[in-house]
């Protein structure tokens, strides 16, 4: 299995316990948080449901894999993102994981991974060439965009529900697909919002 940011034998890989509920930062291991919040997964279910429906209705040669999917950046770096969309082909989709780089991860902050998330999880996927990475904070309904241009992550904008109080911009616009925006308020809509 040859891939440019993954070094494991075959050995290697079927002897994997994908049991575990960690990630491997670093290195370093560190337990998954308890299960989420309702409000925090059903971001991921949406954010999950609309990246799958643009690639459907739109037959575009791409994945997206939700919460607890492991991906294996290196064999130091293993993460759970949120959400993964994987475009590239050379990136093996594996019964146990996904081996390679995705295009987009996201990542929902709870109060147990966020200073992970922002810090040493970022660093690693800027490092390893994720080309968009989306921090998502469930308690401020915000999204921060980061876009990878010359191997640096650079902002690629911050993202609020429009209030009457906020002049952030409330759509994004996806930037690995031609014509993908992403609308705010239904990420965050409540179960009985109207």
């Amino acid at each position: 299995m040859d891939n440019l940011a993954y070094d494991y034998s075959e050995e290697e890989l079927e002897s994997y316990d994908d049991e575990e509920d960690y990630e491997l930062i670093g290195g370093e291991k560190f337990m998954m948080a308890p299960a989420p919040t309702p409000f925090h997964g059903s971001v991921i279910v949406r954010l999950t449901s609309m990246f799958t429906q643009y690639i459907d209705s739109h037959s575009v040669k791409a994945a997206v894999f939700g919460d607890n999917t492991d991906v294996f950046l290196s064999n130091k770096d293993h993460f759970k993102p949120d959400v993964s969309v994987v475009c590239d082909p050379n990136v093996i989709v594996w019964n146990k994981a996904i081996i390679g780089v995705p295009d987009l991860v996201v990542e929902v902050l709870s109060e147990s991974t966020m200073k992970n998330d922002l810090g040493r999880k970022k660093d690693a996927y800027e490092k390893y060439g994720v080309r968009e990475y989306w921090i998502v904070d469930p308690w401020s309904q915000r999204i921060d965009v980061y876009l990878l241009e010359n191997n640096k992550f650079t902002s690629g904008g911050i993202y609020k529900v429009q209030t009457k109080d906020t002049e952030l911009k409330s759509e994004i616009k996806v930037s690995i697909f031609d014509d993908l925006t992403i609308d705010l308020c239904k990420v965050f809509k409540r179960w009985f919002d109207d």
